[in-house]
């Protein structure tokens, strides 16, 4: 009886070291699935955005298709329709259309 006791006294000492193991891989975990992968694709989104020329097809947050007349410093001016013109921030702009390709019926 006294023999399992000190057994199980013994495998209970190293809890502390399995537990801080247990949390260290929790947060690696989340870092490698949750962080790296969101600012992987902020990187991506602002260097979409200091790249947008004249000619580009673009669609808005707010969902406005355009093509790009003309860029400014932090400013574009979309063209729309029938030389509707548009000024929109580019952080208001998501993503490239021109790129997108229509499927086949």
């Amino acid at each position: 009886m006294i023999t399992t006791v000190l057994a199980q006294a013994a495998a209970g000492g190293g809890g502390i070291m399995g537990q801080v193991f247990l949390f260290g891989s929790i947060i690696l975990i989340m870092y490698f699935f949750m962080i790296r992968p969101q600012q992987k694709k902020q990187k991506e989104s602002k260097k979409f955005i200091e790249e947008i020329k004249k000619g580009d097809e673009v669609v808005t947050i707010g969902g406005l298709h355009g093509k790009v007349s003309s860029v400014d410093t932090d400013k574009v001016i979309l063209e729309l329709d029938r030389g509707l013109k548009v000024t929109v921030e580019k952080s208001a702009i998501s993503l490239d259309f021109s790129k997108k390709t229509t499927p086949s019926k």
